[in-house]
């Protein structure tokens, strides 16, 4: 039986853009017949993987989503003093053994470029590094079981979490040991839009005294419920038995998950937000999310209290119906003092 630790959680971002569609509007969703303002899991996870707090937690265990592994291979063979005409074909080679390389014969750099990102890991990164050495002093191309070896040892913290998935090389792919459900406002929203101007600091007015600039752009404000699942038995596997890694990494992303905010639109808006509410839970009982407490949405003046009373509820006719979905629970919630956020991380790695 796996071991699951979930985290439900609240937070409230002020005005903002932080996770955009294809025209650049806010994402939403609708739920419950009414739109919600939406930020995606993809967002979401990027977020926090690619965060300094993640970063620094887990240095030397996170690995780089990337099409440019026969870049870093050419890079290397040119640091070695390697001519231009084999580093591409060697570098070609290694390249092809994570994926498809753009071009068969590469005449520059660019063509090495692999047609899909692959997440590669550190100790990858590192082997693949040390068949570049041997090549350049042996002066050889790598043979087809040297580029097979490269594959494998991907034992990263973000990939053991997040998974990978190697078209050419399936028996590689990782499984996810956690999964994160895209956030949604627990509330009905109305997109409104931001119209701007910028001005040319050096026009004195004496000919032109309009704007350098004028756009516009969409945001909203919301309370958003998001949700997190891991598969804490999952993820020691993926790190091959590594129990002490694996509690660091759940505690790395247990604490970006209510400290770090998508990076959208930032600078224009400043909404960067702490989790105003955290229910964590622990035990085998096969997972489920909460989402459902919001699917009439929440309207209360004071939306917040009103959001953790419907989780709670929510909880508890779960619990109701089919008896106890967790072993045990912590709860962080800013609005009365309970719990902080070091007795959260201590729960989710016990």
């Amino acid at each position: 039986m796996s071991d699951f630790i979930q985290l439900h959680i609240l937070t409230s971002y002020p005005p903002g853009n932080i996770n955009r569609d294809d025209t650049g509007r806010p994402k939403t969703a609708r739920m419950g017949g009414f739109d919600r303002l939406r930020i995606s899991s993809q967002s979401l996870k990027r977020s926090w993987r690619t965060s300094s707090l993640f970063q620094e937690a887990l240095a030397g265990h996170v690995g780089h989503r990337t099409r440019l592994i026969g870049n870093i291979a050419f890079d290397e063979f040119k640091a070695l003093k390697v001519d231009d005409k084999p580093a591409l074909e060697w570098s070609a080679s290694i390249a092809g053994a994570f994926g498809k390389v753009a071009a068969a014969k590469p005449k520059d750099p660019k063509e090495l470029r692999l047609e899909q990102l692959v997440h590669i890991s550190p100790d990858e990164e590192a082997d693949l590094k040390a068949l570049v050495r041997v090549l350049a002093k042996e002066q050889r191309k790598p043979s087809e079981d040297e580029c097979a070896a490269l594959k494998g040892n991907g034992a990263a913290a973000d990939i053991a979490m997040f998974g990978r998935m190697l078209a050419a090389s399936p028996k590689h792919n990782v499984e996810a040991a956690c999964q994160v459900a895209h956030a949604l406002s627990v509330h009905s929203i109305v997109l409104e839009e931001d119209y701007f101007t910028a001005v040319d600091d050096l026009n004195d007015g004496s000919e032109d005294i309009g704007s350098a600039h004028i756009g516009e752009t969409g945001f909203a404000a919301a309370l958003f419920y998001a949700n997190v699942c891991i598969n804490r038995t999952q993820l020691v596997d993926n790190l091959g038995g590594d129990e002490g890694l694996a509690n660091k990494a759940i505690r790395a992303l247990t604490e970006a998950t209510v400290k770090v905010s998508p990076s959208g639109k930032q600078n224009s808006f400043g909404t960067r937000a702490y989790a105003n509410y955290v229910l964590a839970e622990k035990g085998g009982q096969q997972p489920r999310s909460l989402s459902v407490a919001f699917l009439t949405p929440v309207d209360d003046e004071d939306m917040l209290f009103a959001a953790t009373a419907a989780l709670a509820e929510q909880t508890a006719r779960f619990d109701l119906s089919y008896g106890a979905c967790a072993d045990s629970r912590y709860k962080l919630n800013t609005l009365t003092g309970e719990g902080n956020l070091d007795g959260l991380l201590d729960f989710v790695t016990t």
